[in-house]
């Protein structure tokens, strides 16, 4: 049981770090509500993608942490670019 991981609020993100993220759903939120889903879709992407490369890099000393760091990284770059070729793939078919 040593291996397992502690999901706790001491051992979670930071508090700031999480009211950003939340602040720009919110502006892609803002932003896709006036019609300019392209520019929403990458906010959310490039917001996804940044807080996967942060957690790969900066590994216990990342502000963002939800489970293990491959966990982390995998889903928040494979989400980042997932959103980008979903829209550009919708996109196109239009």
């Amino acid at each position: 049981m040593k291996n397992h991981p502690t999901v706790s609020e001491t051992n979670e993100g930071k508090p700031w770090f999480e009211w950003i993220v939340l602040a720009m759903v919110a502006l892609a939120v803002v932003v896709a509500f006036f019609g300019y889903t392209m520019a929403a879709t990458a906010v959310l992407a490039v917001t996804a993608i940044v807080t996967g490369v942060l957690r790969l890099a900066l590994r216990e000393r990342s502000p963002w942490k939800v489970r293990s760091v491959a966990f982390d990284s995998f889903i928040g770059i494979a989400l980042g670019i997932g959103l980008l070729v979903t829209y550009f793939s919708i996109s196109l078919i239009m």
